[in-house]
């Protein structure tokens, strides 16, 4: 929907070393900068940035991409929402492409939403820090409940007092479209026309989407709730879907992502005081069962999940409440329950940080083990009971489907049929009978155009693996070399007739390209250069091919760097900055041939051993017409190499 003028905008503005920066401690290294991936965790830096390809690769865990993808992987956004990061970054204005009424009427509403929402979380934080009632009534009930300011300022925790429309008349003074406010949920409407503050005398939370905009409020009343609801939160509109959203989550992704671990709570200040401890990878559900969206955004950061609920009966069931869902979704779950009628947030002020994290380690219990004990000790020694617990834990088991996790899925039929006292054997007919019930219903829901479009979608996989240099024949490997070359000097002059494009061109014209993946980068190539385009590894690295950036980045990016002092003497010459760019053509360039001669060579052999008399004279001709071309090319490199 964003205009190409306005994405080529964005990219022409772009600093890869200026926004990757921001996010990895960077030290310059040759011409590239070097740093600790964000991608997982090392202690010896392998992430490489290179300004002047405008690219990243870490060799340690193979991510790489161009600015645009480092913030979507970072940030875990969409295309679109990484190239609104980057115009608010460059403050760039960003124009749409026509879109219909319908939509830009909704596109409208949402930035409206956004704005009232800024204005309000400004008016909360001002009536907190700033006022006599703030400061009296909000301020010393969270000192109370040992928040500190310096947090309360993170999260951009507020206060709305209990006059009756104070933020009403600030949000109207503003001109604020009133159509829309009660959208909000910020104010209601009483006697038809009157609006007056929904959330009076409560601590205000606000809640941030993945980018860090407010996009709704929970508001708690401030001691205990008497003929009223200890929380109100937003009402769902544009923005605020609450089955898709996870308190914190702004807050905790980075931390998530390195610790390779998601800490799931239940309320929004279990989630403040954690990180006021220091324990930053916490979110929370908002108290409601967990729902696949909120298991989805925890799988774009970790497979691993650890829910930690209160320790009563209510925190027990609220813990095992849709985590089916996260066994097929194949995160791994444990889960953690707060001892002596306490939870998360009044733990750790009490036993502080570090004994909390360790209270943590020691108790983490297994999902599927802890459901099946909590549910055999209810059924007692109810016969009907434990046969309903036996199908339940057989569903539950069968909802691990994923082929990588089929030792995972065994252990559990052999510890589950140990606890229950069962045959192991009929525990696995159940839950292979079960998968197989799901796999039938599965299939009559699937519509015709369905199954055509996902058999078109396996094509072509979402997320193209890394390819390891391990597995690349050797063809392969000249190939990428002319390719390499093309995009590192292509545009040079190779001499006063013709470019070094022009030249590699006519070098490879009989020898051509066998891989499909080098085939459509060169087409790209030469498409653009004929085009006058000036095609360099920028050019390509923008593409919405991700096969080819990555294809590109593996090409144009290494872990190591000739150093500076590198005019020495190799085998008996000496190489310099001006010789290396011709030694590097002529020498990519003939190896590539030679290459291609040894497997025509090689062709050609085997058919002179099964061909008629004369066809054999014709392939001695050729072979001698290939010696020749051979001879040639060793001739201008001074050695042979071929084996």
């Amino acid at each position: 929907m964003i205009t190409p003028s306005t994405i080529e905008q964005i990219k022409n503005r772009l600093d890869i070393i200026d926004v990757v920066g921001e996010f990895v401690k960077l030290k310059k290294r040759g011409t590239n900068y070097l740093g600790n991936c964000p991608f997982h965790n090392e202690k010896t830096p392998s992430f490489t940035v290179s300004p002047t390809k405008e690219l990243y690769k870490c060799f340690g865990c193979g991510k790489s991409g161009n600015t645009i993808t480092f913030v979507m992987e970072h940030e875990k956004i969409s295309y679109v929402d990484a190239l609104r990061w980057l115009a608010a970054r460059y403050n760039i204005e960003i124009e749409e492409t026509q879109v219909s009424e319908q939509q830009k009427q909704q596109f409208q509403i949402a930035d409206s939403l956004f704005v009232i929402n800024s204005f309000a979380t400004k008016f909360f934080d001002n009536q907190l820090f700033n006022t006599e009632d703030g400061q009296a009534i909000g301020m010393s009930y969270l000192k109370e409940r040992g928040f500190r300011e310096e947090i309360l300022k993170k999260f951009q925790i507020g206060y709305n007092p209990q006059s009756r429309d104070t933020l009403a008349k600030a949000l109207i003074s503003n001109q604020f479209n009133k159509e829309l406010l009660p959208r909000t949920g910020l104010v209601t409407v009483r006697n038809e026309t009157e609006l007056v503050d929904n959330y009076r005398g409560r601590i205000i939370f606000p809640i941030h989407n993945i980018s860090g905009k407010v996009i709704g409020f929970g508001a708690r009343v401030i001691g205990k709730a008497i003929n009223a609801p200890k929380y109100i939160n937003t009402p769902e509109n544009e923005l605020y879907v609450k089955s898709r959203i996870l308190y914190g989550s702004y807050f905790a992704r980075t931390a998530i992502d390195k610790q390779d671990e998601c800490l799931l709570v239940e309320g929004y200040t279990d989630v403040v005081s954690l990180h006021q401890a220091g324990i930053e990878n916490v979110v929370a559900s908002g108290g409601t069962s967990l729902t696949i969206d909120q298991l989805k955004l925890v799988k774009k950061y970790t497979n691993n999940l650890t829910i930690i609920y209160d320790g009563d009966s209510a925190g027990v069931k609220a813990a095992l409440r849709g985590l089916d869902m996260a066994l097929e979704e194949g995160l791994n779950v444990r889960l953690v329950l707060i001892p002596d009628n306490e939870d998360p947030d009044s733990y750790v002020n009490r036993v502080g940080a570090t004994a909390f994290q360790q209270f943590i380690k020691d108790n983490k219990k297994d999902f599927i083990i802890f459901q099946l004990e909590v549910m055999l000790k209810d059924a007692g020694n109810d016969i009907n009971q434990k046969n309903i617990l036996v199908n339940h834990v057989a569903e539950t088991i069968s909802k691990i489907n994923k082929a990588e996790d089929f030792i995972k899925q065994q252990a559990y039929i052999k510890q589950c049929a140990a606890i229950l006292k069962i045959d192991e054997g009929g525990l696995i007919n159940l839950v292979n009978k079960l998968k197989r019930d799901k796999v039938v219903k599965d299939e009559k829901k699937t519509t015709a155009a369905e199954i055509s479009y996902q058999n078109e979608a396996d094509q072509y996989p979402p997320e193209q693996q890394e390819e390891q240099t391990l597995f690349i024949s050797p063809d392969e490997k000249h190939e990428r070399n002319i390719l390499r070359v093309l995009l590192e000097y292509g545009l040079n002059p190779y001499d006063e007739t013709q470019s070094i494009a022009d030249h590699i061109f006519s070098e490879i014209k009989p020898f051509p390209f066998e891989s499909p993946e080098m085939i459509k980068v060169l087409e790209m190539y030469r498409s653009q250069y004929e085009q006058g385009l000036r095609p360099s590894t920028k050019s390509f690295l923008y593409t919405e091919d991700q096969t080819i950036r990555d294809l590109v980045i593996n090409i144009t990016l290494f872990p190591y760097e000739l150093s500076s002092n590198w005019d020495k003497m190799y085998e008996g010459k000496t190489i310099t900055k001006v010789d290396t760019m011709d030694n590097d053509i002529l020498m990519s360039v003939n190896y590539y041939k030679l290459k291609k001669l040894k497997k025509m060579f090689d062709q050609n052999q085997a058919d002179m051993e099964v061909a008629s008399f004369d066809n054999q004279l014709l392939l001695l001709r050729i072979h001698i017409e290939l010696k020749e071309v051979e001879r040639e090319i060793t001739k201008k490199l001074g050695t042979v190499i071929l084996k």
